[in-house]
């Protein structure tokens, strides 16, 4: 004899598809935002690797994204402005001390914001100056506007946590800077220290959308063993 599901089995069939929805919905997100992620990759993989090229002069500077520019191999050629450095804090794998943002003034006439490496907290002030023209290759990199290690930039006590290069060129009196700076390569054997940055982006798109699609079987699974023991009990009493 067969018995019509009771007012639970329906309750928990509708509880069941909402949460079947909600992570099926989630899952196809992290599957585009994967596809997105490896693309990314890609993409700057190709621009790191690319033969360098000039800097981004300043009528190119407003199309300049992080999409389309970030880690563009980029090849300057100007003199240093040594005596408007800046320091900013840093955290690397030869430990903790500080980026050494320097100006560079460019042979097109604009400035751009040099990241010439690291420097230990007692290479502050005897680090490497050079003086005269200089040719610079590195990565383009996207201003940091929104401070670091959890503490916003203090440009009044000379305490940066950032690169953002809008407040070091105005604290620094400079002009027609570019909105970018520039991860300079490794050149010599002291200090500051180049070549250090790192190109990695994180990328667990994978094991979210599996996550997600795992949790909506078990949805389904949990509802059918539901409506089955549902059966079970209104069998038994009838």
């Amino acid at each position: 004899m067969q018995t019509r599901p009771g007012p639970a089995v329906y309750v928990a069939g509708l509880v069941a598809l909402l949460l079947f929805a909600g992570f099926m919905a989630l899952g196809i997100w992290q599957v585009e935002r994967r596809t997105w992620k490896l693309n990314l990759i890609d993409q700057v993989a190709a621009r790191a690797h690319a033969a360098p090229v000039a800097p981004p002069g300043p009528s190119s500077w407003g199309a300049v994204t992080a999409a389309t520019d970030a880690y563009r191999r980029i090849r300057l050629y100007g003199t240093f402005d040594n005596n408007r450095e800046t320091l900013v804090r840093a955290a690397t794998a030869l430990g903790s001390g500080y980026w050494v943002m320097t100006p560079l003034r460019t042979a097109r006439g604009f400035t751009v914001l040099v990241n010439r490496g690291y420097v230990s907290p007692e290479q502050r002030v005897a680090h490497g100056k050079p003086a005269g023209p200089v040719t610079i290759t590195g990565y383009l990199r996207i201003t940091e506007p929104s401070g670091g290690f959890l503490r916003s930039n203090d440009p009044a006590t000379g305490k940066w946590y950032s690169r953002d290069i809008a407040a070091i060129a105005k604290a620094r009196g400079l002009s027609n800077v570019a909105p970018y700076f520039v991860d300079a390569d490794r050149s010599g054997t002291g200090a500051p220290v180049g070549g250090l940055t790192i190109i990695a982006f994180p990328n667990n798109h994978l094991v979210y959308m599996l996550t997600w699609f795992t949790l909506a079987a078990m949805t389904v699974g949990a509802f059918v063993v539901f409506v089955r023991q549902d059966a079970r009990k209104r069998r038994g009493g009838a």
